[in-house]
């Protein structure tokens, strides 16, 4: 099993650690792409800090951001699981986790990331700010970008097991399953149901919907399950108490799509 998880955007200090040590990353077929982004990123934040404050997206607020960025060779390094903050990432709960339910996630998780492409949640990788909407001036858009390496490493990394896709569709960008991958790939949407003058709303909440995904992974990760295929995903949810919808796709060659229903949010 294969998770595909997006970053937060807020992130963790870097904490004392040891720099950088980008040889030492998860997927080394990035290597290449990820020393041009990290290159033209860290001197653009050097050289001109408003420049750089208008194509990362930053506010007035987060100005200190592009500081951080034109440090990011020498500035201390963690764990991507420890980097990485949010609600997705607070539900997940990486920390709690028992020893085998850590060791399965270090296995099986991946983070998509503007930067970096992807990395293990036991990379040791600097806090850094750089989604993946923004449009570098040299190598243009990033979810564009990151397409052509991802395309050459992630099929591997995928193996022959399930692939669950819980990224936002920024990051889903940038690498799209195709043909018998796609076909052992499940995406999840987290679905709010409320019953209404007895009538059924459904509607998608952004912020549930990250903490439910959180709490599904580690409810997997807890359980020792390592589903082989979207099917067998759905009875493992569903055995988990999770109500979950769920049709095989019309066609060869395409993902499944999962509808976890929930009525409470929490």
């Amino acid at each position: 099993m294969l998770v595909l998880l997006p970053p937060s955007e807020g992130k963790a200090a870097g904490g004392s650690g040891a720099p950088l040590d980008a040889e030492g990353l998860s997927l080394p077929g990035l290597a290449g792409a990820r020393a041009a982004v990290l290159d033209e990123l860290v001197e653009l934040c050097a050289a001109d800090e408003e420049k750089a404050r208008e194509v990362l997206g930053l506010s007035e607020g987060l100005r200190g951001e592009v500081g951080k960025n034109a440090q990011l060779r020498s500035a201390p390094a963690r764990p991507a699981g420890e980097i990485y903050t949010g609600v997705l990432y607070d539900a997940l709960a990486l920390a709690e986790l028992e020893p085998a339910a850590r060791a399965l996630a270090s296995r099986s998780l991946l983070v998509f990331s503007g930067l970096w492409g992807a990395v293990g949640v036991d990379d040791a990788i600097p806090s850094y700010r750089c989604s993946m909407g923004v449009k570098l001036p040299g190598l243009g858009a990033l979810g564009a970008y990151w397409r052509g390496p991802m395309a050459e490493v992630m099929p591997a990394a995928a193996g022959e097991g399930l692939v669950l896709d819980l990224r936002s569709s920024a990051y889903a960008s940038a690498w799209k399953p195709k043909g018998e991958v796609a076909g052992r790939t499940a995406t999840v949407r987290v679905l709010h149901v409320q019953v209404v003058d007895g009538v059924e709303k459904r509607s998608v909440v952004s912020h549930f919907n990250k903490a439910t995904k959180g709490r599904l992974v580690r409810d997997l990760l807890r359980a020792g399950a390592e589903p082989a295929t979207p099917a067998e995903l759905v009875g493992v949810l569903r055995d988990l108490g999770y109500a979950v919808e769920a049709a095989e796709p019309a066609k060869a060659g395409k993902a499944w799509a999962l509808d976890v229903v929930v009525t409470e949010i929490h």
